[in-house]
Formats: structure tokens, sequence, C-alpha cells
């Protein structure tokens, strides 16, 4: 089995007498995509910058493939008003790049309209897309998103989500989103972790939404309203992971081995308000 890009084992983490991160052990695969998703002050965005090294563990390990790449697209952009900036002068902030290569990018996340626009003047749609492109100049074996459709119009959250779709398949790249748009999440990702602290629960979309630990998290309504994901291929999935084909029963794993720890119903640790990643933290790169 081909080793995992990233891997957390046994994480855990405290602020103060607060603990934030409870023995989360998690990984991502090559070509995945996978969701996080939880409660406001969950611990999610704090679980991503330990995965990524900004932040320290004060037990347990993460693993990264050597050399990998990571692209990160931040939840929100802040930019002055008054700044002249353009998306050509945006993308090549820390990073050369001819004109042709900014085209590119931006043609793959269709925006290539706006490559002479000024950055003050775009949508929160085209901001989402002109940041997304910019993380394709690396070619990212990883592409990190907290919370991607932030500020963008149910429309323009479900063409998002399916160019975030379209990107894995074209780099054959792993995605590790943040999001707390249910409904479209569970429609466009393989795997999902309700996170609260702890790995509450994992697996394949259908499975996650029947879960009792997800339904304790977001109500029965919530979950009952979430259309059952539909998988690329022609078959079903029962709770147990297997596909149902022509009356056979076969066990269907994607080769995904995920170790929540589930804490029983309610998840109820107290709510920690997570630090957000700090304005130098949002152009980090990895090398």
């Amino acid at each position: 089995m081909t080793a995992p890009l990233i891997e957390g084992r046994g994480l855990i983490l405290s602020f103060g007498n607060e603990r934030v991160l409870d023995n989360v052990t998690l990984s991502i695969n090559a070509g995945e995509i996978m969701t996080l998703i939880g409660p406001n002050g969950a611990g999610k965005s704090t679980l991503v910058k330990t995965l990524l090294g900004l932040q320290s563990a004060d037990q347990g390990e993460v693993i990264r493939k050597p050399g990998l790449r990571i692209g990160y697209v931040p939840q929100k952009l802040a930019i002055d008003q008054v700044l002249p900036m353009t998306v050509k002068r945006f993308l090549t902030l820390t990073r050369s790049a001819s004109r042709s290569d900014c085209q590119k990018v931006l043609d793959q996340v269709g925006a290539s309209h706006v490559i002479d626009t000024q950055m003050s003047s775009l949508s929160g749609g085209e901001t989402q897309r002109v940041m997304l492109a910019r993380t394709l100049l690396l070619r990212p074996e990883l592409l990190v998103l907290d919370e991607p459709t932030q500020g963008v119009d149910v429309t323009g959250q479900a063409e998002l989500y399916r160019l975030i779709d379209d990107i894995r398949a074209e780099l054959n790249c792993a995605v590790l989103m943040i999001s707390h748009d249910l409904h479209l999440v569970m429609a466009k990702t393989d795997q999902v972790v309700c996170f609260n602290r702890h790995v509450c629960c994992s697996g394949i979309p259908e499975t996650v939404r029947q879960h009792p630990e997800y339904r304790s998290l977001f109500g029965n309504q919530a979950a009952d309203a979430i259309g059952i994901y539909t998988h690329a291929h022609d078959h079903e999935h029962d709770l147990a992971g297997h596909i149902v084909e022509g009356g056979h029963d076969h066990h269907h794993d994607h080769g995904h081995n995920h170790n929540g720890h589930v804490h029983g119903p309610g998840c109820t640790h107290g709510h920690h308000h997570e630090e957000e990643i700090d304005e130098k933290d949002r152009i980090w790169r990895p090398q």
C-alpha cells in the first residue's frame, strides 16, 4: 500500500488547561478528497495547522511525504481597497511566473478574464478562484482549503466544489477541506471526518451521515436533509462500507484506514475558540 501524503498519529495539544486535540489519528492519501466538518471551536483549523507544521503538538507525531508540495487557500484574504495590485501581480508575489503561466492557471479555474483586474475589484467568487489559481502554480500534491466557499453565493459554491473536483482529477492531488457546507460537501468528497477535538466518526459520506455521533452534533433533521452521496461508479454502499452490485456484496474500503476515536454520543468536549492562521502564515508555502 502506498504511504499517506500526511499522517497524524495520536496528536494531543492543549492551550493552557484546555485540550484542543485529543488523541487524533488520521491520514490523507494521494488523490482523495477529505473534508473536516464540525462545530465552531472544534479545533479543525488547529488540526490543519498541526498537520502542516505551523503548530507543534504536545504529544504524537506527524509524518509527511518527503518534499511534499502543499498549496494552501485561506478562508479570507484581506487586501487594502486602496492598494493597487492586479491579479497578475498577486499571483507572482512570492514566486516567479510568466504571464503565460498565470493565464494558464486562471484558465483552469475559469477566471481567465481577470488577469489585469485589480484584486480589490473582484467578487467573492472571483477572489476564491484567483487564490486557487495561485496555488496551482505550485502543481501541489496536497491542496488545503479552509472554508473555500466563504462569502460565495449558493450557485458559486456548487461551481467551486465542481472545480475542486476537476483539479483533483487533473493533478491527481489530494484535497483537505474544512467546510460547513454539509449538503455540498457530501456530494463532492471521498472521506468525511466529523471532528470535535477528536475524530467522532469518519468514512464515506453516507456512512458518516447516519452515524450517531454525526447526528448528535448536527441534529437528525440536518442529517436527513442531506442528499445521498452518489459515487462515480455504478454501485451503492451499505453502512458497512460494502458495494452492492447486481445483488452481490463486495467489500469496498477505498484503500483508506481511519482510526477514528469515538467518545460516545454528544461529543461533549468544551469548545475552544480556534486561532486563525495569522497573516504571515497565510502566505506560508512549503518548499
